[in-house]
């Protein structure tokens, strides 16, 4: 079942690294965060860990410019996510009417209303996570201009995260760097649910809502983007 998968992320690694060299690979790394932001199976933590790799043991690309291109790419691909979300709410998205994607989006709505700028944070880490949150934060009508800042604080880090494992990966398979992109990936997902499951069980133990009003979801709102009757 996983094979697939595996034959996807090894044929994306070997494109990613063919145009490595390109001027073009700064647009594609823009691209593929920014689309990231709302369809989840484009893996843009695999791009940017696989550009780092090569940055790190060919000197191409430019890594300070491909970790900016993602920044931007992953902000740009959040704000999108949320004007859908706000737009037309989460029950006519494909992906997230499945049994898991409605359990992240339920998961999403109540959490928003305790933890937001935690859980936005957090959530920037899980693929399909994330798109849930940022949806949902629309849908409920987060307060668009606290969200805004804190997805730009979420992309930068993650940005900064995805690099780091590329280097790490690197410096420890520097003799294979096709070895060095897949322990890479690998890496990253695993340490991506780590932290979403280790902030979680915080979020657990603190309770409470947060002191913020601007971080409480409307009341009546619903992850559809609709009100409840009163």
């Amino acid at each position: 079942m996983l094979e697939p998968i595996y034959a996807f992320l090894d044929a994306l690694g070997l494109w990613v690294l063919d145009l490595a060299a390109s001027p073009w690979v700064y647009a594609a790394m823009f691209g593929f965060a920014t689309v990231d932001g709302f369809f989840p199976p484009l893996p843009s933590e695999s791009v940017l860990i696989t550009l780092a790799v090569s940055a790190h043991s060919t000197g191409v690309p430019w890594l300070p410019l491909v970790l900016l291109m993602g920044a931007l790419g992953a902000w740009a691909g959040d704000q999108i996510a949320y004007q859908i979300g706000r737009m037309i709410g989460t029950q006519r998205v494909p992906f997230l009417r499945s049994a898991r994607g409605r359990r992240a989006v339920a998961r999403a709505e109540r959490l928003l209303a305790r933890r937001g700028a935690s859980f936005i944070l957090a959530a920037r880490y899980v693929p399909i996570g994330r798109v849930a949150v940022n949806m949902t934060a629309g849908a409920v009508r987060y307060p668009r201009r606290r969200f805004m800042i804190i997805a730009a604080i979420a992309s930068v880090m993650w940005a900064l995260y995805s690099v780091g494992i590329g280097i790490m990966a690197a410096a420890w398979f520097g003799h294979n760097p096709l070895l060095a992109i897949g322990a890479g990936i690998v890496f990253g997902v695993v340490a991506g649910f780590a932290i979403d499951k280790i902030v979680m069980w915080f979020q657990r133990r603190g309770g409470g809502d947060d002191d913020d009003d601007d971080d409480t979801v409307p009341a009546g709102a619903t992850a559809s983007g609709e009100r409840t009757a009163a």
